[in-house]
């Protein structure tokens, strides 16, 4: 299990190649994050924040080629492969003592290297935090939830209707707190086990357990015993509090924007509890390379997985980082009959309804290169013929231009058409 563990991470020597350390004093307050914004491609170790005792890492997952070398696979299809399979079948964590692993420390969230990221933040965040909690019937979940710190002991959650405020809900009609784990400092694999969607009832924690060959162990925390594995270099016990809002925000979203400022719960911390030997804190850049793969790259498993229903070959799927790796996505598929393209076009709708608008392009179009990308719309498609509309549909919030989250979608057929020469349309390759 402690191949699973951030630090063991920080040492494989594909990480290290990249790694910067950084070892002078650096302020939390725009400083640190700015550092970040300019070295996004390098994964970073900030050794003295605001000279707090615990060192900060940044830019864990600064490609994704994280991805697949954590992995062990070499392409598209395996990579979305292995994650399909562990979604369908998730792993009990099996059961370890708690303080085999960490020891209760007298410490408050000011002791901790929280950044202020941006001018206009409402206050110092906490980017990488998992959420675990579970209900009265058996059911957990884990999600990735900003906190605004409000006070030493105390932060404000932005929770959005999915799973966790599904909980949060029953709690709160009973008038009843709930109870919640926080972990902080996790592996790359673990935060992106997290950032999936699956149905209620399915743990992403086993989901990561069954992804990462079922080694994962946990302790049975809090009064609804959460399963919380033994990975993180910190993790807090706390209570979602029915009886206590604030203002939280603003925040820059994946879309490198400013989130409004609304209502938000409090979580009141009250343990917390560090790795032996550890305690390295994480945050993530909001709206940086990190923060768009580990939102999007899910929506790419799941576009991929509806469009092979459809087409029979897909071979890869992109969210762009110039979509905010939410809105734009790049499909690429092999064309055997005409009508593939557009079939394509509304499964990757079905597959991420935020989407906003899609390109479907054949398979020797580089779906990481938006140059080939754009030279098949410049060379395959033809408005009249290859545009797909859809009005008034439902989009993404996060979409500044939709109006009550209703956008026009679009998708754009650049494949190449069957019924002329192939040598018409085929870019020459050195």
């Amino acid at each position: 299990m402690e191949s699973l563990t951030l630090s063991s991470y920080l040492k494989k020597g594909y990480v290290r190649e990249k790694l910067v350390e950084i070892n002078r004093e650096v302020s939390s307050i725009l400083e640190a994050s700015r550092i970040a914004y300019y070295r996004q491609e390098s994964p970073i170790v900030f050794r003295n924040v605001d000279r707090k005792r615990f060192p900060l890492v940044m830019n864990l997952a600064f490609s994704r080629e994280v991805f697949l070398k954590e992995l062990n696979v070499t392409s598209d299809s395996e990579l979305y492969l292995k994650f399909l399979n562990a979604l369908n079948s998730p792993a009990k964590l099996s059961e370890e003592n708690l303080e085999n692993y960490y020891v209760e420390r007298n410490i408050g969230l000011n002791d901790l290297p929280i950044l202020k990221f941006y001018p206009k933040n409402g206050g110092k965040y906490i980017t990488s935090s998992i959420i675990l909690a579970g209900d009265d019937e058996g059911n957990y979940n884990a999600s990735i939830h900003r906190l605004m710190v409000i006070d030493d002991r105390r932060v404000a959650i932005r929770i959005v209707p999915r799973h966790l405020y599904r909980m949060f809900s029953r709690f709160k009609e009973e008038n009843k707190h709930l109870p919640v784990v926080i972990l902080v400092g996790v592996h790359p694999l673990i935060t992106l086990c997290a950032s999936f969607s699956p149905p209620y009832g399915v743990y992403e924690m086993e989901v990561a357990n069954s992804l990462l060959g079922g080694s994962m162990k946990a302790a049975f925390i809090g009064e609804t015993e959460i399963p919380t594995p033994l990975v993180s270099e910190f993790i807090f016990l706390g209570k979602l509090r029915c009886d206590m809002e604030v203002n939280e925000g603003p925040f820059v979203d994946i879309l490198e924007t400013y989130d409004i400022v609304r209502k938000q719960p409090v979580i009141e911390i009250e343990k917390i509890w560090v790795r032996n030997e550890g305690g390295i804190f994480q945050e993530i850049l909001p709206g940086g390379i990190e923060h768009k793969l580990l939102m999007g790259f899910p929506r790419e498993v799941s576009i991929w997985d509806s469009v092979r229903k459809v087409v029979p070959e897909v071979k890869a799927v992109r969210l762009t980082f110039g979509g905010g790796g939410w809105l734009h996505a790049i499909v690429s598929i092999k064309k055997q009959t005409e009508g593939d393209g557009k079939n394509a076009i509304l499964a990757a709708f079905s597959g991420h309804p935020s989407l906003k608008h899609v390109v479907v392009v054949d398979d020797d179009i580089d779906v990481n290169n938006m140059d080939d990308v754009e030279w098949a719309i410049a060379t395959r498609f033809r408005a009249d013929k290859d545009l797909v509309v859809i009005r008034n549909a439902r989009g993404s919030s996060l979409d500044p231009s939709a109006e009550n989250s209703l956008t026009t979608k679009v998708g754009i057929d650049a494949t190449m058409p069957l019924d002329k020469p192939k040598e018409l349309f085929e870019k020459v390759r050195l």
